[in-house]
């Protein structure tokens, strides 16, 4: 079964037109080659295809400028992170009069990471985020579905629990034993494991590098150089928290979140709804899963987006820009949310216009003149 990735395909397309290159990045196994096969079926030119995780294709780059110099029409190189030397190289080929070839490469690496090898293509190249399916991309009524076994398709379309499961257990193997060590770490796949582990039970927290440290038996710079690592391989996120000038101590370190909800349960060990039921870390699930869809529906990406804490206990989920306008966002995992204190804090603190909470009821409805809660299910038509 194959779920069309119609948006996607549409926002790379019109990011072709307007760039020599353009770079997919998004975690492995994410969907990026499949959406290139999308692509493919869409435009009439010519396509060559180099997947630098096959030897035949790395052999047929050895000479590089050889072998890419002469070629019209839409070249793909998948796993550029692989072969950074090809970046000046595309550069070169970006700037021809011709413009005979279109560069369109796919990395599993953060343009943080790639940053130092494509910096020859600043003006040339344009960056986009792929991340698993989302809820907009499936049938409404497998959005527990999705919560449980997250956005990769391999997971997600798997034919059982068990197997959708498995993969992600196989995934997160993979992952530390080959994908970490291809992109120039080498830190023991089980010492990492532990620490991938220990970090899912922290989901949704307040960073504290001195407690992960004292707990995981190193260095507050061991430990925020692990955490920063799975950050740039796209498995983990760091929300940044937001601050400014006012009477009272705010939180000035990021919420950590695993990327995906399904790779979050695989590391917990949690195979079904029934256990996550179960499970303590139940409410945090909900709300890093909550706060990825609002991202993508909200077309805002990682980076611009914010939390907002003070010592003294008020709190904000969310906290994006729209138009330069601050708009907030709580995430109760209730079907009766009710007006706060915290929530009533970010309004004041903030000078928030407009709040909103998303629960896990059925209806939509006002809670304060500037607040209203709006069910999960209803976010697709969240209109700001």
């Amino acid at each position: 079964m194959l779920i069309p990735r119609t948006y996607h395909v549409s926002q790379i397309m019109s990011r072709m037109e307007q760039n020599p290159v353009v770079a997919i990045i998004g975690a492995r196994q994410v969907g990026k080659t499949t959406i290139t096969h999308e692509i493919a079926t869409l435009i009439k030119m010519p396509i060559h295809r180099f997947d630098l995780e096959d030897p035949e294709d790395l052999a047929r780059l050895n000479e590089p400028k050889l072998a890419l110099k002469d070629l019209t029409g839409l070249v793909i190189i998948d796993e550029i992170q692989r072969k950074p030397e090809l970046f000046p190289l595309l550069r070169v080929l970006a700037d021809r009069d011709d413009k005979a070839a279109q560069f369109l490469i796919l990395g599993s690496a953060s343009p943080k990471l790639l940053k130092q090898s494509s910096e020859s293509l600043a003006g040339r190249i344009s960056y986009y985020s792929l991340n698993g399916f989302a809820v907009d991309e499936i049938d409404s009524k497998d959005e527990l579905k999705l919560w449980i076994r997250g956005g990769f398709p391999r997971s997600y379309l798997a034919s059982s629990e068990k197997e959708s499961f498995a993969w992600r257990k196989d995934f997160i193997r993979t992952f530390l034993e080959r994908d970490i060590p291809q992109l120039g770490f080498h830190i023991p796949a089980m010492t990492l494991h532990r620490f991938w582990n220990m970090l899912a039970h922290y989901h949704g927290q307040i960073w504290n590098g001195s407690e992960l440290g004292r707990a995981f038996g190193m260095s507050h710079a061991s430990v925020k150089r692990y955490v920063d690592l799975l950050t740039d391989a796209l498995v983990v996120w760091q929300l940044k928290p937001w601050y400014q000038n006012m009477s009272k101590r705010q939180v000035k370190a990021p919420k950590v979140y695993i990327r995906d909800s399904g790779i979050l349960h695989g590391l917990l060990g949690i195979e079904s709804f029934l256990a996550l039921e179960k499970h303590p870390k139940i409410g945090a699930s909900w709300e890093g899963f909550v706060l990825s869809e609002l991202l993508h529906q909200l077309k805002v990406e990682p980076s611009e987006a914010y939390f907002w804490a003070t010592h003294a206990g008020a709190e904000l989920d969310l906290l994006v820009f729209i138009n330069g306008q601050p708009i907030g966002f709580e995430i109760k995992r209730t079907t009766s949310p009710k007006m706060t204190l915290s929530i009533n804090n970010s309004l004041t603190d903030l000078k928030l216009d407009r709040l909103f909470v998303i629960h896990a009821g059925d209806h939509e409805f006002q809670i304060h003149e500037k607040v209203n809660a709006i069910p999960m299910a209803s976010i697709q038509n969240l209109i700001i």
